[in-house]
């Protein structure tokens, strides 16, 4: 069986201690899983040409192929479809969950130049082996909702979590138990059983 290895991306801002991704980062290198969890460039004022370039050396690192998996939240989430469209395989990995992506509507002025991204079927599909969608039906970073957005168009397994927000820790997420069992490949989708207490606040990040 091919060892697992992680590449765990921010979106903007960071993620903070709290974060499910910094829970995640910690738990599956706790288990003994290599995992890679960057520091993006100028996370409050991301470039999206320094931002891909940083990505591509992330994924070269990683080591492409059988038993790479990618998880990304929010703004890392548009910054791979970005690389999916660049790439075209060459770098190809084995499975992506793409969490909670904001679209063009947010307004927000420090993430505009990611936009307008290529949605590219071809592309997604040459990028991984399996990619999934999870997302909220009210994110606010993601006017129209993400299914709708991304996940049809795309052609995407999609798993919409009801009442789920920006799937950060303003909407309880914190720890996250089935995003990890989908990580090490223990559950088919990483949709929560039963969504977390609402309420846990620890910053903003998109």
């Amino acid at each position: 069986m091919t060892a697992q290895r992680f590449l765990i991306l921010h979106g903007w801002q960071g993620s903070g201690d709290g974060h499910w991704q910094t829970l995640l980062a910690e738990r599956l290198g706790a288990a003994g899983h290599p995992v890679r969890y960057p520091d993006l460039p100028e996370c409050h004022t991301p470039c999206p040409d320094r931002w891909g370039r940083a990505l591509r050396e992330e994924v070269a690192a990683l080591g492409p192929g059988p038993g790479s998996v990618v998880i990304c939240h929010s703004l890392a989430c548009v910054l791979w479809l970005r690389h999916a469209r660049a790439t075209r395989g060459e770098q190809r990995v084995e499975r992506v969950a793409l969490v909670a992506p904001p679209s063009a509507g947010t307004g927000i002025s420090e993430i505009a130049r990611f936009y307008p991204v290529t949605l590219d079927r071809e592309a997604i599909a040459a990028s991984a082996v399996e990619t999934r969608l999870v997302c909220s039906d009210d994110d606010p970073y993601c006017p129209g909702g993400a299914a709708a957005v991304y996940g049809e168009p795309l052609g995407l397994a999609t798993d919409v979590v009801a009442g789920g927000g920006h799937l950060n820790p303003d909407a309880g997420y914190g720890p996250w138990p089935e995003m990890e069992a989908w990580s090490v490949g223990r559950r088919a989708h990483p949709a929560p059983v039963v969504a977390p207490a609402y309420g846990a606040k620890n910053g903003v990040d998109t």
